[in-house]
């Protein structure tokens, strides 16, 4: 490989286990030593050994276990011949990225074992200084990336509390992390995850000392009184004392390094669904922020979302990349959403470098709500998801389509920004698409990749009466008001939608489990620390079915304080748990951002059960995000099917597939040691109702004869 052989440097690998001559000749770039890549998240390599010719060679050269199953929704660093990746569990390891063989893997005992998911971690090295960061909990920890020993010097003996910047408003509530932390010189900018009802903390963006683990600077989300911003929300609304929160970077970050400026997407306000207690513009949730990396200052904003009441909040970290405009190049920030749409802007300034559009969207009818007239609307590139649905849409192979015809019209829709009504809205995209959290890929050359889903929701509002806090006095009540919405009102879950039965929850998990699971949350699923004892007890004897009946002493009225909930997260789906709407259920897209144009555009993903029938080419939902190379290709996993496919990114077509053992709910990381390169897959399954897996797969091309 003449690209290796000119630039090939050695690396000994610092690390205990592998033997010491043991060397990593490595080209600069040819780690993944970064979330997504690097910090432009550009999810790009430059290996370039495996390529169109001779992808359909790769086979499986390792498989790690992690030993715990469930949900890995990781994307693998690795540095130095050595892979550091988080188990199920969020327990994080190191392993030899040549074979799989563990060096280390952290022991639960010393920390509380938080089952939630992980999108990765963070790797940092001053000299001998070498450190990984990840989250448990509501803590940010930090441990030696050579041993995998809790670093006692950083915050309280390893760990610093998330909450430390959010005030005491944080107080017991949700706080945590799913994706890694942005560095930049010696500080970590943290995302977090907080509840999306109405006993949200507020999400504000911290940074932390990477070294000492002590907080550094915050910016408010929800500005404070003199702070720009603070007039598109009612007066004080920042206390944090009338059921609004939120506004956080869960999805997380891109950095300039070079600029010095922290590229920020941040989420909805909570309650997400109605906004009665927040008029307003509400900035700056639903916005791309520019910030000082030193200072937490804010350069640019520009939100994407007015007066958010759809969920609809980025879902991923923005793309740094340069195009071509008029014959000069232009360093660009580029960011997805969930409506499908992408978001062009001039790093520096935050010029719109494709115009956008403010365009007039419906009102809402429910009683208090003030729906923002005019939501932004980019005029090129075109939305990567369908923007509009007629009856014309709704599944011809479904049993039962009169069925849906007849909701369908019952329903409110008028486009992709039709707010929720009390009859039930239909929601397209969904809740979970166009763009996801997996993240979009770009290239050198200016194109972005992007899978998109193309699911719809049908959700209605329901109003928050007096009966229903008077319900909170038994633990059927309870469930009524914090659970049904997802798993629905008889226990019996929605599977297609992800959300499990809980009819036989004593056959499949002890009660202790399940009492951990509803004070510390896991995936979708928000903590509930707002539970005293007594409801938290009572809540447990009703899913164990030990008493429905009312427990005096209980009050709880305090619960539900916005005005309306959502009747639950259910997906508009046919009799067979199949989309409601004619395919494509899932896409692959390739735009030019030079231009604006499309490269190409295909069906990802499929159904097992309706390839049989001859239906190979609907697409599907998927999770995780492609990965594309200067060998040609683009690699994605992400879907229920198990697949993990090799496209040909100039012209979207299918060059190499294999079957998984789960499947990778995952965004892959590409690498090369020894001058060997390699792919890298977490399979964790246990989303979409598919079964649970606990391994990483790495991919490579058979050794030469």
């Amino acid at each position: 490989m003449n690209r290796l052989s000119a630039f090939l440097l050695l690396f000994t690998i610092a690390c205990s286990t592998p033997p010491e001559t043991e060397t990593n000749t490595n080209l600069p770039g040819l780690d993944w030593p970064e979330f997504q890549g690097g910090p432009d998240r550009s999810q790009y390599s430059p290996a370039d050994q495996i390529t169109r010719e001779n992808v359909t060679k790769l086979e499986k050269v390792w498989e790690y276990h992690t030993d715990d199953e469930g949900q890995i929704q990781c994307n693998p660093l690795v540095i130095n011949g050595v892979l550091y990746g988080m188990t199920p569990a969020v327990q994080p390891f190191a392993i030899r990225a040549d074979n799989g063989s563990e060096i280390w893997k952290a022991d639960s005992g010393d920390e509380e074992n938080f089952l939630s998911t992980s999108r990765g971690l963070v790797y940092w090295a001053e000299g001998p200084d070498k450190r990984i960061l990840y989250t448990n909990q509501s803590w940010l920890m930090a441990r030696n990336a050579e041993t995998g020993e809790l670093i006692s010097s950083f915050g309280d003996n390893g760990r610093t509390s998330l909450k430390a910047g959010l005030g005491a408003a944080a107080g017991d509530k949700f706080v945590i992390s799913n994706t890694p932390g942005t560095v930049f010189e010696d500080l970590i900018v943290m995302p977090l995850r907080v509840s999306e009802g109405p006993d949200a903390a507020p999400g504000y963006i911290q940074a932390f000392n990477i070294r000492t683990g002590k907080l550094a600077w915050v910016f408010h989300t929800i500005p404070h009184p003199g702070e720009d911003g603070y007039g598109t929300w009612p007066p004080d609304i920042y206390r944090n004392e009338s059921g609004v929160g939120a506004a956080n970077n869960w999805a997380g970050m891109a950095v300039d390094r070079e600029r010095g400026i922290i590229y920020v997407p941040t989420g909805s306000a909570a309650f997400d669904f109605y906004g009665g207690n927040r008029p307003g513009q509400n900035l700056y949730a639903n916005t791309l922020l520019a910030l000082d990396a030193r200072t937490g200052k804010k350069i640019w904003h520009y939100q994407m979302v007015h007066h958010d009441i759809l969920d609809r909040d980025p879902p991923s970290a923005p793309n740094l990349l340069t195009i071509r405009r008029n014959g000069e190049d232009i360093d660009a920030v580029a960011q997805i959403t969930k409506q499908g749409y992408v978001f062009l802007f001039d790093r520096e300034t935050g010029q719109p470098l494709f115009e956008i559009e403010e365009v007039p969207v419906p009102p809402s009818d429910i009683p208090g709500e003030s729906a923002w007239p005019t939501q932004p609307w980019p005029t090129l590139p075109a939305p990567f998801a369908r923007q509009d649905l007629t009856e014309q849409d709704i599944s011809t192979i479904a049993s039962n389509r009169e069925e849906l015809l007849e909701l369908f019209r019952n329903s409110r829709y008028e486009g992709p920004f039709t707010p929720l009504s009390l009859k039930g809205s239909i929601i397209f995209p969904g809740l979970d698409g166009g763009g996801e959290w997996g993240g979009a890929a770009t290239d050198p050359s200016g194109v972005i990749y992007i899978n998109s889903n193309e699911m719809a929701w049908h959700i209605r509002l329901m109003e928050n009466n007096p009966e229903l806090a008077e319900g909170m006095t038994t633990g059927e009540g309870i469930y009524a008001i914090n659970c049904s919405s997802c798993h629905g009102k008889d226990r019996k879950g929605n599977e297609a939608s992800g959300f499990p039965s809980l009819a036989d929850l004593s056959d499949r998990l002890d009660r202790e489990a399940v009492s951990s699971l509803i004070k510390s949350g896991k995936g979708m699923m928000p903590a509930f620390p707002q539970l005293s004892d007594e409801q938290h007890q009572a809540l447990l004897d009703y899913l164990y079915n030990k008493q429905i009946s009312k427990e005096p002493g209980l009050d709880f009225t305090e619960a539900a304080p916005a005005a309306y909930r959502i009747s639950g997260y259910t997906k508009f789906l046919d009799a067979d748990g199949f989309p409601a709407i004619e395919p494509p259920w899932g896409t692959l897209n390739a735009i030019d951002l030079n231009t604006g144009e499309y490269k190409w555009k295909i069906p990802f993903g499929q159904y097992p059960e309706l390839a049989e029938r001859g239906m190979s080419n609907t697409g599907a939902e998927s999770y995780g995000g492609p990965v594309v190379t200067a060998g040609g290709l683009l690699f994605i996993a992400g879907t229920k099917d198990k697949r993990f496919r090799a496209y040909d990114k100039e012209n979207g077509q299918l060059l190499w597939e294999t079957v998984l053992p789960a499947p990778g709910f995952a965004t892959p990381s590409v690498y090369v040691v020894n001058g060997k390169q390699y792919i890298v897959i977490a399979c964790g399954g246990d989303k979409l109702g598919a079964g649970k897996g606990d391994s990483y797969l790495a991919f490579a091309l058979p050794e030469a004869n």
